[in-house]
């Protein structure tokens, strides 16, 4: 399955912080209805059991709604559960490594934040970017943030597809008007919405009259 830059265009990456009203599956499957292109399952702190457990059932959602399902970090869970792609760091395992692991087939996504490490990453086999933090954002510690002009300028270094990540919401998305990216990768602008569904069908609505 080739990673094209139609399904990076509303990119939602998970957080079990903002479960509550409803599970986890039933957030995802919100944000499924509501018309995400991909979906990063990420589990920081799960046991490798219930992780795979976990993503063999949000496999079967996605496959449901046909949008691909990517593994944040753990290599061996993507394979365990026929996910279609994982997502590394720059500290996590290498794209060359990941590959080796993985089979030809998977989506590697990684993480840069510079113009040298977005290279680096394309030469070693990725086959997206997740640039950012572009905004200030509580999600993740010890974020590195990454200007706009570096933003653009990793856009034009790299023939792969970049998806800007990083306190991305409603009110700021039109910000990333013509850098060149090929989408948004957000998490609480989603999964923190009252209303998931509707607010996954206003950002694609704006990501699709967004003049990329």
């Amino acid at each position: 399955m080739k990673c094209e830059k139609k399904s990076m265009l509303l990119y939602a990456v998970t957080d079990r912080a903002w479960t509550g009203k409803q599970t986890l599956l039933e957030q995802i499957e919100s944000a499924l209805r509501g018309g995400i292109t991909c979906l990063q399952l990420r589990e920081k702190e799960m046991e490798q059991d219930a992780f795979l457990q976990e993503a063999c059932m949000v496999k079967e959602l996605c496959e449901k709604y046909h949008v691909p399902l990517v593994i944040n970090d753990n290599v061996e869970v993507a394979v365990a559960c026929r996910a279609d792609g994982v997502h590394v760091g720059q500290n996590d395992m290498s794209p060359e490594n990941v590959r080796k692991m993985a089979g030809k087939d998977m989506w590697i996504g990684v993480s840069a934040h510079t113009v040298e490490e977005a290279l680096r990453a394309e030469r070693q086999g990725a086959d997206y970017l997740g640039v950012g933090s572009i905004f200030p954002t509580g999600t993740k510690k010890d974020v590195v943030n990454t200007t706009m002009e570096t933003l653009r300028e990793i856009c034009k270094a790299v023939s792969i597809p970049v998806v800007a990540i990083g306190g991305i919401h409603e009110s700021n998305i039109s910000q990333l008007r013509k850098t060149g990216i090929d989408g948004v990768a957000l998490v609480s602008a989603v999964f923190g919405a009252e209303n998931i569904e509707e607010t996954c069908k206003c950002l694609y609505k704006k990501m699709q009259n967004f003049n990329l």
